[in-house]
């Protein structure tokens, strides 16, 4: 892999998630291997990729990224094409969803090219699949597939490690609660994380927030599970068990979250309904995702809390004696959750890689976020760019 052009290539770098990502590794490229990220932007439009580079070049000032760097071509429908592109990058960053219909090629491509993946799917169907199908593969090339880079779901999963590592014993259980807020021009989210949800789910009161909370529905409780899983089967490490819920608000909210929900659950189960949900996402979502994505004003002024409550048996306890006798309450936040905070977790989880590969796990495979960064520093670098993990 020292060989390789390229330390990353962002593929699909022309989506509107992609463009945040490109964004984002030009912010950081001095965090590269001795200070300097070599990378390149790689889709199936040419004209649209020069359009991205160009766009990241005026929005960071800097003019010289429309010369410095490459661009390739690549489809996930052209296996020769990926083969090309993975070969040529130690990472390749997959920013082609709904990873159900095209994350696949571009993992089975880096697993034959010995080239490391890392997503932002939040799609708990795909990341399973993946590890299912290419888990053993990946562990004899030596390459890692880490999928739920983004906001989804490296707060939530690393989350659960910070406060367990933070707790003095043997934290048992915890629970997390998510708030999202928005700024005065409101807040949306772009129609390609709306066709995401239905695809992820056509297969299936808490006083501490003030407001109603729910059980999440994203990929979070599957991926900190499997990470617990993965630290105790592995590493022998005491597993934690792990709730995540979400805050919805008042009692106006419950009504509006009933309605659609149900209107939801039903239209997704079929396939006439699952087009109606992707034609129209702005009326089926109260006007919370929308085709144009949400608008920089909206981002700025976007963010999110995550508060996680855990327990467990102080030092010298024994857990296998009594109830619980310990409790912690942990904070992870930060800016806007899905064109802000994920290219920051994707980046870092990638800078991460690069930069710490002895402290990966021994062999490749397909794993989750904590399972891949349990060892590492991507808590303190992730501090460092904005999200923020802290005790309460």
């Amino acid at each position: 892999m020292a060989r390789r052009p390229y330390h990353i290539i962002i593929f699909g770098a022309s989506g509107f998630t992609g463009q945040f990502v490109v964004e984002e590794v030009a912010r950081t490229a001095s965090e590269g291997p001795k200070g300097n990220l070599k990378w390149a932007v790689a889709g199936r439009n040419r004209t649209k990729l020069e359009k991205v580079v160009e766009q990241a070049a005026e929005a960071l000032s800097k003019p010289e990224l429309k010369s410095e760097v490459d661009i390739l071509v690549a489809d996930v429908s052209d296996p020769d094409s990926l083969a090309v592109m993975c070969k040529q990058a130690v990472i390749v960053l997959s920013c082609v969803g709904p990873y159900r219909f095209f994350g696949e090629p571009v993992v089975q491509s880096c697993v034959e090219n010995g080239t490391h993946c890392i997503d932002i799917s939040g799609e708990p169907q795909f990341l399973e699949r993946m590890q299912l199908n290419y888990h053993d593969q990946a562990a004899e090339k030596g390459v890692y597939i880490v999928g739920s880079c983004g906001f989804d779901s490296i707060p939530a999963d690393m989350g659960v490690i910070y406060t367990r590592d933070q707790f003095k014993g043997t934290l048992t259980a915890i629970e997390s609660f998510l708030t999202v807020s928005a700024g005065t021009e409101g807040g949306c989210i772009h129609d390609g994380t709306w066709q995401s949800a239905i695809y992820g789910l056509a297969d299936g009161n808490n006083n501490e927030l003030q407001q109603y909370a729910i059980p999440f529905m994203g990929s979070d409780p599957s991926v900190v599970k499997r990470t617990q899983r993965y630290l105790n089967e592995e590493l022998t490490e005491s597993p934690v068990q792990y709730g995540a819920y979400v805050g919805v608000g008042g009692i106006s909210n419950i009504f509006k979250l009933v309605f659609a929900g149900l209107m939801f659950f039903f239209l997704v189960k079929f396939s006439f309904g699952r087009n109606l949900l992707i034609k129209f996402p702005e009326f089926f979502s109260f006007g919370f995702f929308s085709k144009e994505g949400p608008t920089r004003k909206q981002m700025e002024g976007s963010s999110f809390r995550f508060i996680f409550h855990g327990e467990g048996y102080t030092e010298g306890s024994d857990p296998s004696e009594g109830k619980p006798n310990g409790k912690i309450r942990t904070l992870v936040k930060g800016p806007e959750a899905g064109y802000v905070a994920t290219p920051i977790a994707m980046v870092q989880a990638a800078l991460t890689m690069l930069n710490e590969s002895d402290s990966l796990p021994k062999t490749g495979g397909v794993y989750t976020p904590g399972a891949t960064f349990a060892k590492t520093t991507i808590v303190d670098r992730l501090n460092k760019h904005g999200i923020q993990f802290s005790v309460l």
